[in-house]
């Protein structure tokens, strides 16, 4: 039987009741959610009617503080991020850090030194690279590295609302005071002029969208192609709402491309080209559980034909997978492979993009 991690949940918006939760609660032989937090009283009250064991807070230092605590999934707002995992930390909690793991790189390094006074096992919310799909696609890479002729990463997609809202009730917050969210806000803006020199759109709206959806994607290109030797160009265009670049991989180049509209579908995949192939990992939106990773490979079968093998090696939801390496590496003390050293370098990446991003 395994060991049972008591979970306390730090930000039970919709990310915690449509992600995290449904996952703790299917993987019970390993977890048990004990705590609730988040900073609305109506949401935690709503969300511990269908988890009475689990005692609530509204405050996440009380969370921290509760002996009836293991580990802490980190979901709070993104400025939160960093000082909730270094307090946690310090406190002889594990944690799971949602994606961004934070904002600047100051607070990187501050995790970093804690994780290794502390001991304490940090892992990183990239789902992604923990599909299936993915970790497949990445060995079959792996042995033509040295053939690749070119790569790109593309994620388009609608609001996460055309998908939550037809799928999943979710419990919203009318009950926060002001002064947390002007807080709140302040403290993210002076985050934003010191990883960017400004809090004012549109390059803040271009970081938050690199730091929301585009780290799950750079974060699994790295994974599969390496770290680019640098940024060959970087624009935005619709206000900060649709950006490209390239990134120089020496003797190939990745092609990146991002953006939100209002239509209601996840366009987001990557692909790697070489002379004989081509390899393709595709992702549906997380908010519709058990949508698997789909890993497409394509080649020539005749010198006139091509042949496309399409489809999933599992049913298995990448939170699935990714709680239950997270459960492995506390219990048998390894090391995960989306560590904060590794989130790191998405910041690295990110701030030579900023420096040249190039507007409209």
């Amino acid at each position: 039987m395994s060991k049972i991690i008591n979970v306390g949940v730090v930000g039970c918006g919709e990310a915690a009741q449509i992600l995290h939760i449904p996952t703790l609660r299917e993987l019970s032989d390993r977890f048990a959610i004990t705590a609730l937090c988040d900073a609305s009283k109506t949401v935690v009250d709503a969300v511990g009617l269908g988890l009475p064991q689990a005692a609530r807070y509204t405050d996440s230092s009380a969370l921290l503080d509760d002996p009836n605590v293991d580990a802490v999934v980190i979901a709070n707002p993104n400025t939160y991020h960093a000082p909730t995992a270094v307090e946690a930390m310090r406190k002889g909690k594990h944690v799971l850090i949602e994606k961004p793991m934070c904002i600047t790189l100051s607070e990187a390094d501050e995790l970093e030194e804690t994780q290794a006074k502390t001991g304490m096992t940090v892992q990183i919310g990239y789902m992604r690279r923990y599909a299936p799909a993915f970790e497949e696609a990445a060995r079959l890479v792996a042995q033509v590295r040295g053939d690749i002729n070119f790569a790109r990463v593309h994620a388009v997609i609608g609001p996460n609302s055309a998908f939550i809202g037809a799928t999943s009730p979710v419990a919203r917050p009318n009950d926060i005071p002001q002064s947390v969210i002007d807080r709140t806000k302040a403290e993210t803006d002076a985050k934003l002029i010191q990883a960017i020199g400004t809090a004012e759109d549109p390059r803040a709206g271009v970081y938050s969208l690199l730091l929301g959806l585009s780290s799950h994607d750079i974060s699994a290109m790295r994974e599969l192609i390496g770290m680019p030797k640098g940024v060959i160009h970087a624009a935005h265009r619709r206000n900060g709402r649709f950006l490209t670049a390239a990134f120089d991989y020496g003797d190939f180049i990745c092609q990146f491309e991002t953006g939100i509209d209002a239509i209601a579908r996840f366009d987001a995949h990557l692909e790697v080209y070489t002379p004989q192939q081509v390899i393709r990992v595709e992702y549906d939106t997380p908010y519709i559980r058990h949508q698997p990773a789909r890993l497409s490979l394509t080649s020539a079968n005749t010198p006139h034909g091509v042949m496309e093998n399409r489809g999933h090696i599992t049913r298995g939801d990448a939170f699935v997978a990714e709680w239950k390496r997270f459960h492995d590496a506390i219990v048998e003390r390894k090391t995960p492979k989306t560590t904060i050293a590794d989130a790191r370098k998405d910041l690295e990446i990110f701030a030579q993009m900023m420096s040249n991003m190039r507007g409209a």
